[in-house]
């Protein structure tokens, strides 16, 4: 068996990390499915092994942080890409626009996951949920209720922690700002966040927790799942998590904005049942209880129990936008980012 990163294929993006076995050519693919991915080994890897031993079919891993659509599309129909697993909706459609995915077929995945929540011709669908949220100082901040329209006003100046505005998880946020209201009014509303800022853009959604904690500034911009990481993973983070409390955003007259992990099914899936059998495992409630209990996820399917770190934050009411929508405004987003400077 040879590695994609050995002779068979080359390597054309640095740094892949193998979570398994390394994936084989197309020819000696048998009882297997390989996965290529953008989520973090350790949140995803015992969904894979859960799987197999339910299935017996073994899951082969390819791990990056960029370029796989790229790498897919590149691979051809020598591909051996059977699935995308991916966070975001930019990224989703990025690898429609690939060309790289054929639609997925299935009456179990329409039962349970939302046309908002996926592809309306099928080419993904969301298989879970996390909301961008608010982390505010419990000593510093008596408001329990916001929305999104709030942190471009001058009475935050100077006391807002937020990751690059370029990031995907940014990103998704300011282009559904679009949609509710406009590029003229989303560029103003960057521009009182960009002055509300107590620092430059920087580091990741735990490091604006620890920011706050820290008494650099009142509220940070974060994912809700991170929360409950902080809470529950690693204890030199506790502190930080525990310094704050969460509160859930809406847009005036909307909900909280929301994100999705989704699935795609490659064009030249050399293993397509077994694609399929893996995509509809990852809806099923087994899955959907792992999501949401070891990666404090929101479950897409309903009736499965949200954890309770999670649920505490209050109910969680999602906007009712379609992510596509979102998705469509990606581009216009960025482009507003550079255009006020927020990242300066």
């Amino acid at each position: 068996m040879k590695s994609v990163c050995g002779r068979v294929l080359p390597c054309l993006v640095p740094c892949l990390a193998l979570a398994a076995a390394s994936v084989t050519t197309p020819a000696l693919a048998q009882g297997e499915v390989n996965v290529y991915t953008y989520r973090e080994t350790k949140l995803i890897q015992p969904l894979f092994d859960t799987f197999t031993k339910d299935t017996g079919i073994k899951v082969n891993v390819v791990s990056a942080a960029s370029g796989l659509e790229q790498r897919i599309r590149t691979e051809g129909a020598n591909s051996p890409a059977d699935v995308l697993l991916t966070v975001d909706i930019s990224r989703l459609e990025a690898a429609v626009r690939a060309g790289i995915t054929q639609p997925i077929k299935s009456e179990v995945l329409d039962k349970v996951v939302a046309p908002r929540f996926r592809d309306p011709e099928g080419h993904w669908y969301a298989v879970s949920m996390r909301a961008r949220v608010v982390y505010a100082s419990k000593d510093r901040v008596k408001q329990t209720a916001l929305n999104y329209e709030d942190l471009g006003d001058a009475a935050w100046k100077s006391k807002i922690c937020i990751r690059s505005g370029q990031h995907y998880y940014n990103i998704a946020l300011f282009a559904a700002y679009i949609v509710k209201h406009g590029e003229a009014q989303t560029e103003q509303w960057l521009r009182g966040l960009k002055a509300n800022l107590a620092q430059k853009p920087s580091g990741g959604d735990r490091e604006t927790a620890r920011d706050v904690a820290a008494g650099k500034c009142d509220l940070g911009i974060g994912n809700t799942y991170y929360y409950g990481l902080m809470m529950h993973r690693n204890p030199a983070q506790k502190p930080w998590a525990e310094a704050t409390k969460v509160i859930l955003p809406t847009f005036k007259g909307g909900g909280t904005h929301v994100n999705v992990s989704g699935v795609v099914l490659t064009r030249h899936a050399p293993n397509k049942a077994n694609a399929m059998k893996l995509i509809e495992w990852l809806a099923g409630e087994q899955a959907q209880q792992m999501y949401a209990n070891m990666n404090y996820e929101y479950p897409i399917r309903a009736g499965v129990a949200i954890n309770p770190t999670i649920a505490a934050f209050g109910k969680l009411n999602p906007d009712p936008m379609p992510l596509s929508a979102i998705a469509d405004k990606s581009k216009a987003a960025a482009n507003l980012v550079d255009k006020v400077g927020f990242n300066d």
